[in-house]
């Protein structure tokens, strides 16, 4: 007679996770799905202050000082340090790092400037490569991990956006990376969105009628399509890293 051995899902309360950006759109979902589920939350805005502070107040109404917040301009290295630094002094410990913060327009080639360069790779890449170098040694102390917001576009590049294609195609190589380097103590994993939130300036309605009809699902995704899979990175999926799960509901069947 064998024996099955089933291993239950991580209990996450008083677990820390520091969210980038988690104030406002798929960083807020996140923020909520990983609260719901019992963790403290460390949330990073740069400019968002209002509803940085509008979901700090809503959330520790319902769990009293469950959630800090931290500004910083992630283009920064220094900043960045420092807010690690204030995580640990309050909490004490890092268990989960979501690398969402990212900036999104168009580069076309020929009209391209360096500041663009700096800004798109510097948020998209090299701020979450040097958040996950600080964060290493807390993550390995709890076993923690590491979810990184990549792009279905890191494979199949977006016209007229190709710093962007850029910095998201270095984040699912920073992620397997990471997975290397940072084994076997923290997992390191990534989640590659299709058309969740369409950006805020940048998508007329005629293009977002043509990605949906591309799209197997001919249906918008929800911010909370990927909050959930994140939570299924940090809690379930302990057996799981180096890898990038596309929740794009199947638009990249057809292209």
């Amino acid at each position: 007679m064998t024996t099955t051995h089933h291993i239950a899902p991580n209990d996450l309360t008083n677990k820390v996770a520091l969210i980038t950006g988690g104030s406002r759109r798929i960083g807020e979902a996140i923020a909520r799905q990983l609260h719901a589920a019992g963790m403290k939350l460390a949330i990073h805005y740069r400019h968002s202050e209002t509803a940085a502070h509008a979901l700090q107040a809503e959330l520790n109404n319902q769990r009293l000082s469950s959630v800090l917040l931290l500004q910083a301009d992630l283009l920064q290295v220094s900043k960045i340090h420092r807010m690690m630094q204030q995580l640990i002094e309050h909490y004490g410990r890092l268990d989960v790092l979501v690398n969402n913060a990212s900036t999104f327009y168009s580069t076309p080639i020929g009209k391209t400037e360096e500041n663009d360069w700096d800004d798109l790779i510097g948020t998209n890449l090299k701020a979450p490569f040097f958040l996950s170098q600080f964060a290493a040694p807390h993550l390995t102390t709890t076993h923690g991990c590491i979810v990184n917001l990549a792009d279905i576009h890191a494979e199949r590049p977006l016209k007229s956006y190709p710093v962007y294609n850029i910095a998201k195609a270095g984040v699912v190589m920073l992620t397997k990376t990471f997975a290397r380097e940072l084994g076997p103590q923290v997992r390191v994993n990534a989640i590659a969105p299709g058309a969740i939130l369409w950006a805020e300036k940048e998508t007329d309605d005629v293009t977002k009628q043509r990605i949906i009809s591309n799209t197997a699902l001919k249906r918008p995704g929800h911010p909370d399509d990927v909050a959930r899979t994140v939570l299924f990175l940090v809690r379930d999926a302990t057996y799981m890293t180096g890898q990038v799960i596309a929740i794009d509901g199947g638009r990249t069947l057809n292209q």
